[in-house]
């Protein structure tokens, strides 16, 4: 019975949630593993106590706190569709507090180490049409603070050159106009007016097709080793570098939350504290009381 409603609730975020494949992949993972944890048991019998008990065993399994809540969260959906549906009546999830998260303040780049990793594209080791392309993801990622996904998904058409601004699918499937600065889009100009092989998406790899994700994080890194920077750094630093550089010259919280494309203004609020922190370094070296 349970495999039927795992289904149902599936079919429920992909028609009605609109959530994307990677989301939906990891709930039916989280879920199977619930199912195998209750061992053919009812799922009108499950009650808190029971939770506790798989939270325990979760525990047991030195599961980290993100992974334990990301199942948590996974549940806490899947019962609220059942009693929705009116297959529960009550929801037995409700009492149960998911463990609390250490708060880790997101890495970044100082706008000196956004240029230096910038300038080693297209040095004399990359020249050409892939130097160009290398140069060209890296001007992009920073020029709009894009998730990795949304760069590998564009496509030309999705440039307007003259307004400049993209058209991006973000995540839930939504879409979003992102403004892209003046030194990016001469970056994807040079490349374009390189580039030998014809294909409908903006970044190719060496066979003409689509670039992956994980061919953008080889690119990244492989210029962070020729900058010569730190470990550690990944496409992702460079989005937060984008907000927090857009912060420390005066931009607002809701400007930013818009760009990034966050859903609430509290996943965007995570850059107050790197700038609070910056701040407070300022200060105790500046001040003479400090």
């Amino acid at each position: 019975m349970i495999e039927k409603y795992i289904e149902k609730f599936i079919r429920y975020l992909e028609i009605e949630k609109n959530y994307s494949k990677h989301t939906i992949l990891n709930y039916r993972l989280d879920l199977e593993d619930f199912y195998k944890f209750l061992g053919g048991l009812e799922l009108k019998k499950v009650d808190y106590l029971l939770l506790r008990k798989y939270l325990a065993v979760l525990k047991e399994k030195n599961l980290g706190t993100r992974s334990i809540g990301r199942r948590l969260s996974a549940l806490r959906s899947f019962f609220k569709f059942l009693t929705k549906d009116n297959y529960l009546k009550t929801n037995p999830i409700l009492m149960l507090s998911s463990p609390k998260l250490e708060k880790h303040l997101p890495s970044f780049l100082t706008e000196e180490e956004v240029s230096r990793l910038i300038e080693s594209a297209g040095a004399k080791n990359e020249k050409g049409e892939r130097g160009l392309r290398d140069r060209a993801i890296l001007e992009t990622f920073y020029s709009t603070g894009l998730r990795i996904s949304e760069v590998v998904s564009i496509s030309a058409q999705d440039i307007d050159f003259i307004s400049g601004t993209i058209k991006v699918l973000g995540k839930g499937k939504k879409e979003r106009l992102v403004p892209i600065g003046d030194t990016a889009i001469k970056s994807i100009r040079s490349y374009l007016a390189e580039r030998k092989k014809q294909n409908a998406a903006l970044f190719l790899n060496k066979n003409g097709s689509r670039i992956s994700a994980r061919g953008v994080r080889n690119i990244v890194g492989k210029y962070i080793h020729l900058a010569g920077m730190r470990h550690g750094i990944s496409p992702h630093t460079l989005r937060h570098s984008f907000a927090t550089h857009l912060l420390n010259r005066g931009a607002d919280l809701r400007t930013v939350q818009e760009l990034l494309g966050h859903a609430n203004l509290s996943t965007t609020q995570i850059y107050t504290h790197i700038t609070t922190e910056r701040l407070k370094n300022v200060y105790d070296k500046a001040h003479p009381h400090a």
